[in-house]
This record gives C-alpha cells, sequence and structure tokens, in this order.
C-alpha cells in the first residue's frame, strides 16, 4: 500500500517498513509528513497482519529535521491562535500504537528528526547517522514532547546536556547516553532492525505484546509501584484465561512452536485503553 506522497508503507511477512521518503531533502520533516505517518500507524494497528513496525528514512539521511524552505519565518506561527506541535502529534501517535516500533538510523536525525521517535520502543544507529537536539542553536525548544521521554530515556543530566549545548553527536555516543540501543554497519543496519522485528513477529502472542508495550509506556507517570501492582493483577486475571494463554504453555509442554489465536484487533480486554483520554488543550487555557 503506497498511497502516500512522502513516506512508504511496505508490509512483508507481518513487518511493516515505514519508510521516511524524502531523499532529495533529507528526508526533511513536514505536514504532510506528520499527517502521513498517524495515517500509516492507524493503519498498522487496524490491520492484524502487522506485527511489528521499523521506521527508516530513504537516501542518506533519516530526517534532517523541519524543512526549513520557509526561511527565518519557519517556525513563525500565527500570533493569537491556538498552535499545536506537529511533532508531538507523530509522538503522542507513536505512544499508542499497539504494535512494537523499532526505528533504524540510516543517517543523520536532527531536531524533529530524533524527537518524533522517543516514543518508539528500540531504536538502532548506523556508524553514519548523527544526532542532534539543536534547538536552542535555531532560537526555539524541545518540541514532539521529548521533554517528557528524552530524560525518560536517557536520564535528565544527559538530557539537558544535548538540549543546553545544542550539539551534533555521532552514533556512539548516541549509544553510550542510552538514545540507541546499537551501533551497526550501514549495510547491517536494517537487517539487524528487521531480526529483531522477526524475533516478535514469529515468537509472541500480538495481544500480550499490545498490552506489554501499554504497561511499561504508561508506568513511567505512576507514583508508586502499588500502581503497576493493581494493573497487572488485572491483566493477568484477564489474559491467564485467554486462548493464548492456554496455547503458550500447551506449546510450551509439547515442545512446539506456539500458534496464538488471539488478535488485537478483536481481543483486547474490554477495559483497554484502561487510561483516560487526555485531550489537546492550548497552554493556559
Amino acid at each position: 500500500m503506497n498511497e502516500y506522497e512522502q513516506i512508504r508503507y511496505e508490509l512483508d511477512d507481518g513487518v511493516l517498513t515505514v519508510t521516511l521518503h524524502r531523499p532529495d531533502r533529507l528526508n526533511a520533516f513536514t505536514v504532510t509528513m506528520a499527517d502521513e505517518l498517524i495515517s500509516a500507524f492507524d493503519h498498522a494497528d487496524n490491520d492484524d497482519d502487522v506485527r511489528a513496525v521499523v521506521l527508516t528514512g530513504a537516501g542518506r539521511g533519516f530526517c534532517a529535521g523541519a524543512d526549513l524552505g520557509s526561511g527565518a519565518t519557519t517556525f513563525d506561527y500565527e500570533d493569537g491562535a491556538a498552535h499545536r506541535d506537529d511533532g508531538g502529534r507523530v509522538s503522542l501517535r507513536i505512544l499508542d500504537s499497539m504494535k512494537p516500533v523499532i526505528v533504524a538510523f540510516n543517517g543523520p536525525a536532527v531536531g524533529i528528526g530524533v524527537t518524533m521517535t522517543l516514543a518508539a520502543d528500540i531504536r538502532l544507529a548506523s556508524a553514519d547517522a548523527r544526532f542532534g537536539f539543536v534547538f536552542a542553536r535555531r532560537g526555539i525548544v524541545l518540541e514532539a514532547a521529548s521533554s517528557w521521554f528524552l530524560p525518560r530515556l536517557v536520564g535528565i543530566s544527559q538530557a539537558l546536556e544535548w538540549a543546553a549545548t545544542g550539539r551534533v553527536f555521532d552514533a556512539e555516543e548516541a549509544c553510550r547516553g542510552g538514545l540507541v540501543r546499537s551501533v551497526h554497519p550501514p549495510e547491517e543496519l536494517l537487517p539487524a532492525a528487521y531480526a529483531l522485528a522477526r524475533e516478535i513477529a514469529d515468537n509472541t502472542a500480538p495481544v500480550s505484546v499490545a498490552l506489554n508495550r501499554q504497561m511499561l509506556w504508561r508506568m513511567l507517570a505512576a507514583d508508586h509501584p502499588m500502581t503497576a501492582h493493581m494493573l497487572d493483577s488485572r491483566v493477568m486475571q484477564s489474559r491467564g484465561a485467554s486462548p493464548d494463554a492456554k496455547e503458550g504453555v500447551t506449546a510450551f509442554l509439547e515442545k512446539r512452536p506456539a500458534r496464538f489465536p488471539d488478535r488485537v484487533s478483536a481481543d483486547m480486554p474490554r477495559f483497554y485503553p484502561w487510561w483516560p483520554a487526555r485531550p489537546f488543550q492550548p497552554w493556559g487555557s
């Protein structure tokens, strides 16, 4: 399915590859790209054939940041009008994904090019990748809800260092700082990402993966482990009686691969989602 202008959507044996596709502009981010990414994740959640998502870029860059074609007025939003950050729309949609998301940084990822990926689950980088939270060097600030995501991923001190200096750094520093899981020669990056995606697609129950993903992300804001204990207990009670649980145990005892019958589209617990919807409101309204 390639009904998009600025991304590519390719499903192969359970693994969906979403590719940012403006290679002539180093995949610079636009409103159109934001809308298409949100649409792609909507499609993925509604398709039980999608077991994992790999997000990467076309050409020699992952995403060079916001398209600066408008020049000095690029970030000059209409005065007095409620503004909603498009990067935040993307990162929050990725957060809500019911499928695990793996990012393969094939090249430079700067500004929104890195912040929109922080809600993904696993990030891998080519040795050619470069990263930069360059906002302070452009006279602007962190966006894409990265002031929430980044310190939770890398710690507050590392987040502040990268945000305060705005410097561009290499993949090895990104790995040491906890931004990416591993660094690979360029030709080995996508095979490594697909190997992780295959491990998920071939061995796990889709509903369990969807629930585990949201349990982990949502508990980042819990104020006590009792909150997690209560949620764990309820979800275990629900899934313990499921056909998936019966199949998982039976397959283990019979020493064969499991064939999980439940599907994300139809078999999520009736109490999912358990968190209240949080509508966007302009700050201070």
